[in-house]
């Protein structure tokens, strides 16, 4: 099983999904995407594989989301999209994608996670 979590270490959820891959003998590949953050055609392929559109890989708690004066229209993938891209904080966390069936979910809550495990 090949996964790729898309990490950020200083979330609690995002440490407890990545641990819980681990538990069951799966060393993923690990996307510090605060460092590295996707582009707009990376986050048009998570939305495609989580079976939603961009707006729901949208953190919309967070600060930077509620305070963006430049946000797109939410129903404009491509636009969203690149957004998202320049502002990762706000991007939905942890994703994981299992390469080998081209599925992917969000670890909120982690355990979810167990469902791409099988």
């Amino acid at each position: 099983m090949a996964l790729t979590i898309y990490h950020n270490p200083r979330c609690s959820k995002s440490r407890k999904t990545l641990q819980l891959i681990r538990d069951a003998g799966i060393e993923p590949v690990i996307v510090l995407y605060l460092k590295n953050p996707p582009d707009a055609a990376q986050i048009i392929e998570l939305a495609e594989r989580l079976g939603e559109p961009v707006v729901a890989l949208l953190r919309q708690g967070e600060s930077e989301f509620k305070q963006a004066d430049d946000l797109p229209a939410l129903d404009d993938d491509q636009a969203l999209a690149d957004w998202l891209s320049a502002h990762p904080i706000v991007l939905q966390r942890p994703i994981v994608v299992d390469a080998d069936s081209g599925r992917a979910i969000v670890g909120r809550p982690p355990e979810n996670v167990e469902e791409l495990m099988g």
